[in-house]
């Protein structure tokens, strides 16, 4: 069931992380394709690595729908991206409810707010192991928590025998909570990760294999059938309108280690009638010199510092570019364009120079979370103004001498010591950088 001629859909979500989300998502979409199904992948909240997999395993491209950044204009013209796909399969992120403390103007972050806007009825992956009936009582809260989200069942993850998935059934049965299927342990489905999570899609040596077997896995053990039918949801609305792009022929930086562009943005950019000019760091290529403005995303620059040290023709590519014109980094990319980086190893690697930014990878320390900025300074495409975006990166400062780019703070609105930096280069070109990822400018 579908309206505003979009499909209808469904949510994969959890009570927690690492309850198995994403391996059922990846293996659904696979499942619903093989079954010659168009499915649209979306990931609720801010996540690159995931919706690589997502577009890798559906052939369309995963978009991030964040219920905290983005207003629900926004989200509702994102949601348009499934014109003409036959289902709607979105990811969500952490637990189903799990969200900021202070809800911001639109909403706390949840992928639950999602699911209630959109009308996306839930599928919960339930982790069983350890208990039998009691999974029940879990799932029974879930569905009672928010009168506006709706549970189109459970699947149940890690079972370990017949007999104990008979259990959890019994107890579901009782409970009137709808099982969608029963997920025994299988170790062959899990994919590898690393500190910021899965190793990204690019470099899995064998993803195609992998999405397949997870598929297989997938269509063996659910009700295909029964999540199709469950899937329903509110119409889409036209796409949002174009964004600021940040010049009108962008370099792009991206490989293995600048990855981290949402989706989102990019094609905001190409609406408003901006060509994107892809480059590799890594492959020593320097940006376009036909380009008005220089985007480094980010990624993993601490795992391909050395390499990053020995590019000299896109150090000496990027600081000619510097000169005249505006250069922007994002976490990864903010550290690349810095004095140097100290690897986890202990070892200093020279970058780019265009700030006096030094990091290390040494002692990590997590940071993780919303983010609002008020500008002190322009960046590329964006003049002044308020921006929300989303930080998560183990990188310790040792030094920032240059300006403060913007004033930040948390979703809770405390101050955010990680305020980016700018520095003005000698031809007039401008360098900024910020640890945290544009989601939306605030509107």
């Amino acid at each position: 069931m579908s309206g505003g001629g979009l499909p209808g859909g469904v949510l994969i979500s959890a009570p927690a992380s690492g309850t198995g989300k994403t391996t059922v998502t990846l293996g659904l979409i696979a499942a619903l394709r093989a079954r010659g199904l168009s499915v649209q992948p979306f990931k609720s909240g801010p996540d690159y690595i995931d919706p690589a997999f997502h577009t890798a395993a559906a052939g369309r491209t995963s978009v991030n729908l964040d219920s905290w950044a983005m207003p629900e204009a926004q989200i509702r013209g994102l949601a348009a991206a499934a014109a003409g796909a036959d289902l709607v399969v979105a990811e969500g992120s952490m637990g189903l409810f799990d969200g900021v403390a202070k809800p911001g103007a639109y909403g706390t972050g949840a992928s639950a707010d999602v699911a209630a806007l959109m009308g996306w009825p839930v599928v919960l992956v339930l982790d069983v192991g350890g208990q039998a009936q009691s999974a029940a009582a879990v799932a029974l809260g879930f569905a009672a928590m928010r009168a506006d989200v709706q549970l189109a069942g459970v699947v149940l993850n890690r079972v370990a025998s017949a007999r104990h998935e008979a259990l959890v059934r019994t107890g579901m049965e009782a409970a009137g909570i709808a099982v969608l299927g029963a997920l025994p342990r299988n170790p062959e489905v899990t994919l590898p990760e690393r500190h910021l999570g899965l190793v990204q899609a690019e470099e899995h040596p064998a993803l195609a294999a992998h999405l397949a077997r997870v598929g297989a896995f997938i269509a063996a053990h659910l009700d295909l059938g029964a999540i199709i039918a469950a899937a329903a949801g509110q119409g889409g609305a036209a796409f949002p309108r174009p964004v600021m792009p940040p010049a009108e022929r962008i370099a792009l930086a991206r490989d293995a280690a600048f990855s981290f562009t949402y989706p989102h943005l990019l094609d905001g950019w190409r609406r408003a009638g901006a060509t994107i000019l892809p480059f590799s760091p890594l492959a020593d290529e320097a940006p376009d010199e036909t380009a008005g403005a220089v985007w480094l995303p980010g990624g993993y620059p601490e795992l391909h510092a050395g390499r990053l040290a020995a590019a000299t023709r896109f150090r000496e590519g990027l600081k000619r570019f510097a000169a005249t014109r505006p250069v922007h980094g994002e976490c990864g990319g903010y550290m690349a364009m810095g004095a140097a980086l100290v690897d986890a190893g202990g070892v200093s690697h020279q970058m780019a120079g265009l700030l006096g930014l030094v990091t290390s990878f040494q002692t990590r320390k997590m940071h993780l979370g919303y983010r609002m900025a008020t500008l002190a300074a322009p960046i590329p495409g964006v003049l002044r103004g308020v921006l929300r975006g989303h930080e998560f990166h183990y990188a310790t400062i040792l030094s920032q001498p240059d300006a403060a780019l913007a004033v930040v703070s948390d979703a809770a609105g405390a101050p955010v010591a990680e305020t980016g930096s700018t520095r003005l280069q000698a031809g007039g070109g401008q360098s900024t950088g910020t640890f945290f990822h544009l989601i939306a400018e605030a509107t």
